[in-house]
C-alpha cells in the first residue's frame, strides 16, 4: 500500500507538470521569415540530434552486457528512461537554468525558456546565429540526456530504481544545468575565462565521472565483490552492438557541436574517429604487453575511451594531435582501472577510470593543444585557466553529488536489500527477467562405411 501512495504522489506530480506547462504561453509559427536561417545548418542538426539520441540506447546495451544476467534489464532501463525523465525536465526547466538570461555567470534564469516559453523556430543570435533556438534546444537535450544516463554503471546491481530516478532529477537539476551553463552559455564563468569544452568533455563526462565516483563510495561494494565473487559480463556481443552504436552516436555529438555544416564539423567528425581507432588499438596493445589476451570487452572499452576524451577537444585540435589524444587517454585509463582494481572501490562498470578520467586527459590536452591558445603554441592562459576549471569542477561534481546521494537516500532509501540483490533487480525492481534462447545446433548423423 505505502508503494501504491508513493506512486499515486508521482503521478499527481507529474500531471500538474503537464497541465501546468499550458498557462505559459508557447504559440509557435511555422513559417518563419528569418534570413539568418541556413537551411544546410539545420539539415545537419536534426540529424546530429537524432545520432545523439542513439547514444542513449547505445549506452544500455553497453552497459547491459557487461552486468550479471539476473541484472541486464534493470541496468539497460537506467539507461534507457532517462530518454523520459531528462527530456520533461529539460522542457519545464532545464534548458532555461542552462541557456537562460545569466545570474552571475553561474546559472541561468529558471523562467526565461520555462515550459520552452520564447523558443522559437527563429534564430537566436547568441545561442544558434543560423539555426531555430528549438533545434538548438532540442540538441543540447540530448546531451543532458545522456550525462545522467553515464553515471548509472557506477552503481549496478545495486541500486534502487525509483531512488534512481529521484537522483537523476536532483543531479541534472543542481549539478549538469550549472555545468551547463559555466561552460556554453556565452555569460557563463568558465566561458569567459576562455575554458574550451567542445562538445562535453567537462560537461558530460567529467560530472557524470565523478558523479559515478560518488556513488560507488556511498552505495558501498556490491555482495560478494570483496571475495571476487561478482559475475562475469553476460553479453559481450551487446557491449560490442552498443559500442557501434556509441560511436556511430558520437559523429553527431562532436560534429554537431560545430553548430553547422561547416569546416569545423569536418573537422571534428575526424578527429573523433582517428582518437577512437587510436585509443581501441592501444587499449588492446597495452594488455597484450602485459600478457593478456587480446579481448572484445578491450577493444570495447578503449574505443569508448578515445570517444569521451576527444569530446573536449574535437573541433580545436589536428588530426595527429587527435590520434596523441587516443594513445595516452587509453594508456591511463587502462592504468586507472588497474589501480581501481586493486582498491576496494566497486565502480561495476569502470565508469570514473574510464569516463571520468578520459574527460580529465581530455580537458588537459584540449587547455595544451587548441589551436592558437594552447600551451603547445606558447601561450599559457587556456591551459592555466583549464587545470583552475579542472579543481573547480572536479570538486564541484563530487562533492555536489555526494551531497545529492545523502538527500535522495533520505527520499528513497538508495539500496537494494541483500535479498533483493542476489535475486537479481531485473525480477525484484521490475518483475522481469532476461531470458536469451539460443538454438539447438542438430548434427545430423553420418553412418560410418
Amino acid at each position: 500500500m505505502a508503494r501504491k501512495r508513493r506512486f499515486l504522489v508521482v503521478i499527481i506530480l507529474f500531471s500538474i507538470i503537464c497541465t501546468v506547462g499550458l498557462f505559459f504561453p508557447n504559440k509557435v509559427e511555422t513559417d518563419v521569415k528569418d534570413p539568418n536561417i541556413n537551411f544546410s545548418d539545420v539539415a545537419w542538426l536534426l540529424t546530429a540530434s537524432g545520432l545523439v539520441l542513439l547514444m542513449t540506447p547505445g549506452l544500455s546495451f553497453f552497459y547491459g552486457g557487461m552486468v550479471s544476467k539476473k541484472n541486464i534489464i534493470s541496468t539497460m532501463l537506467q539507461s534507457f528512461i532517462a530518454l523520459g525523465v531528462i527530456t520533461v525536465l529539460f522542457v519545464s526547466v532545464g534548458f532555461s537554468l542552462c541557456f537562460g538570461e545569466s545570474f552571475h555567470g553561474l546559472i541561468g534564469n529558471p523562467f526565461d525558456f520555462m515550459f520552452f516559453r520564447n523558443v522559437t523556430l527563429a534564430t537566436n543570435k547568441a545561442l544558434a546565429p543560423t539555426i531555430p533556438l528549438m533545434l538548438f534546444a532540442v540538441f543540447q537535450m540530448k546531451f543532458a540526456i545522456i550525462t545522467p544516463a553515464l553515471i548509472t554503471g557506477s552503481f549496478a546491481e545495486r541500486v534502487k530504481f525509483n531512488a534512481y530516478l529521484v537522483f537523476i532529477i536532483l543531479f541534472s537539476i543542481f549539478i549538469y544545468c550549472p555545468l551547463a551553463h559555466w561552460t556554453w552559455h556565452p555569460d557563463g564563468f568558465l566561458h569567459k575565462w576562455g575554458v574550451l569544452d567542445f562538445a562535453g568533455g567537462t560537461v558530460v563526462h567529467m560530472s557524470a565521472g565523478y558523479a559515478a565516483l560518488a556513488g560507488a563510495i556511498f552505495l558501498g561494494p556490491r555482495t560478494g565483490f570483496s571475495d571476487n565473487k561478482h559475475s562475469e559480463p553476460a553479453n559481450i556481443p551487446y557491449v560490442i552492438l552498443g559500442t557501434g552504436m556509441l560511436w556511430f552516436g558520437w559523429f553527431g555529438f562532436n560534429s554537431g557541436s560545430a553548430l553547422g555544416a561547416n569546416t569545423t564539423a569536418v573537422l571534428a567528425f575526424v578527429t573523433t574517429v582517428v582518437a577512437s581507432a587510436a585509443a581501441m588499438m592501444s587499449w588492446i596493445f597495452f594488455d597484450a604487453a602485459r600478457g593478456k589476451k587480446v579481448s572484445a570487452m578491450g577493444a570495447c572499452i578503449g574505443a569508448v575511451v578515445g570517444l569521451v576524451a576527444i569530446t573536449p577537444a574535437a573541433g580545436y585540435v589536428s588530426i595527429t594531435q587527435a590520434l596523441f589524444i587516443g594513445f595516452i587517454s587509453s594508456i591511463v585509463s587502462n592504468l586507472a582501472v588497474r589501480a581501481k582494481n586493486r582498491s576496494s572501490l566497486d565502480d561495476t562498470l569502470d565508469v570514473f577510470p574510464c569516463h571520468g578520467v578520459g574527460g580529465i586527459v581530455g580537458m588537459i590536452l584540449t587547455g595544451v593543444f587548441a589551436k592558437d591558445v594552447g600551451l603547445y603554441y606558447g601561450h599559457t592562459t587556456t591551459f592555466f585557466y583549464h587545470m583552475l576549471a579542472l579543481v573547480i569542477v572536479s570538486v564541484f561534481s563530487f562533492g555536489g553529488s555526494y551531497i545529492l546521494y545523502i538527500i535522495t537516500d533520505k527520499i528513497v532509501p538508495l539500496r537494494v536489500s541483500h535479498e533483493d540483490e542476489l535475486e537479481g533487480l531485473d525480477f525484484t525492481q521490475h518483475g522481469e527477467r532476461y531470458k536469451l534462447k539460443t538454438p539447438q545446433l542438430e548434427i545430423p548423423f553420418q553412418q560410418q562405411n
